[in-house]
């Protein structure tokens, strides 16, 4: 979601990637519930900059978290590796 070129402090959060930017504009257009997963949430002192971020670059607040929950349909994230379901298979093809 945000460029990331090495760890600047909590309160550095990069510029948005611009694909990921427009997806996001078009999701919360459609309606749909968007939040922002990172592990940033995993420190409660850093969610307020997450906010701050989501305010200028989306112009509202997201729901940030690093938990997954029931409810969620989609997960983007650049340090996943997606598996088949019931196999342990990656679904990239790798080993």
């Amino acid at each position: 979601m945000a460029k990331y070129e090495g760890w600047a402090g909590p309160e550095h959060i990069g510029e948005p990637v611009p694909l990921m930017a427009s997806r996001v504009r078009k999701w919360l257009a459609d309606g749909h519930d968007v939040r922002i997963f990172t592990a940033r949430a995993s420190v409660p002192e850093q969610v307020p900059y997450v906010h701050q971020w989501c305010k200028k670059h989306f112009g509202r607040e997201l729901p940030v978290t690093n938990v997954k929950d029931f409810s969620m349909v989609e997960l983007w994230d650049d340090r996943a590796i997606q598996i088949i379901m019931n196999t342990g298979k990656r679904a990239d093809g790798n080993i």
